[in-house]
């Protein structure tokens, strides 16, 4: 089954300095039927403006992903980290047994623009980690690049503490490309930017996303340049 929700069903939040869609339930929303798809609880689009952020707050056990899609996010821990996140890289924290963190647009003229995205772990009580890697944005043309993973070891794949894969991928107009997925897994879609259709009949566009089950294979068409999301769940 694939169930579509397009851009503008998602809550959205304007605290002026912070403009937020939210997937699932968060913060002032709240949905008891759309709280996670699997593991994944949280997909928050954000946009911050040049000069703010969140302060320092805590998390536990959760695997927290952040992927910047415009601008630069400063994030700092009480692990001692202290990072930029640009686009082109990916942030992993695993809030685990407690940690206290906050993320900062450090620019004074350029909105930034992410993507964070809460996983529930697959067990509590881990120790927390910050992990920071950046990956080859000329891979994701037109195949599903692994950017975060605990099934895909590499150098570019940030591990994750849970039995799931984050791909990438940016279709050219006119290009097809085929997923393969095992049986008694989940799919989560999200469409960047662009439009595309999948399985040759559902249309989706600029932040549409689908929740996917019960289907082995995915076919993705590009009606125009597309920059896409897609994570392998259980």
């Amino acid at each position: 089954m694939i169930k579509v929700y397009p851009a503008e069903s998602r809550f959205t939040a304007n605290h002026g300095w912070l403009k937020s869609s939210h997937s699932f339930s968060f913060a002032d929303y709240y949905d008891p039927n759309n709280m996670n798809f699997g593991p994944l609880r949280v997909l928050n689009d954000d946009f911050v403006a040049p000069g703010n952020g969140f302060g320092a707050h805590p998390h536990r056990d959760m695997e927290i992903v952040s992927i910047v899609l415009k601008g630069e996010l400063k994030h700092q821990d009480n692990t001692g980290s202290s990072e930029v996140v640009r686009p082109g890289e990916i942030q992993r924290m695993t809030a685990g047994t407690g940690v206290v963190h906050s993320e900062f647009n450090p620019s004074d003229t350029e909105e930034v623009n992410f993507l964070q995205l809460w996983f529930m772990p697959e067990r509590t009580g881990l120790s927390p980690s910050y992990e920071q890697k950046a990956y080859d944005q000329n891979a994701m043309k037109n195949q599903f690049l692994p950017i975060v993973s605990n099934r895909v070891q590499s150098e570019q794949v940030a591990f994750i503490h849970q039995d799931l894969t984050l791909y990438l991928s940016e279709l050219e107009a006119g290009k097809a490309l085929t997923y393969t997925q095992e049986a008694n897994r989940k799919i989560f879609l999200f469409v960047i930017e662009g439009d595309l259709t999948l399985n040759g009949e559902t249309k989706l566009k600029t932040r549409d996303s689908a929740r996917i089950t019960d289907v082995t294979e995915l076919n993705f068409e590009a009606n125009s340049n597309a920059k896409v999301m897609l994570i392998d769940l259980p």
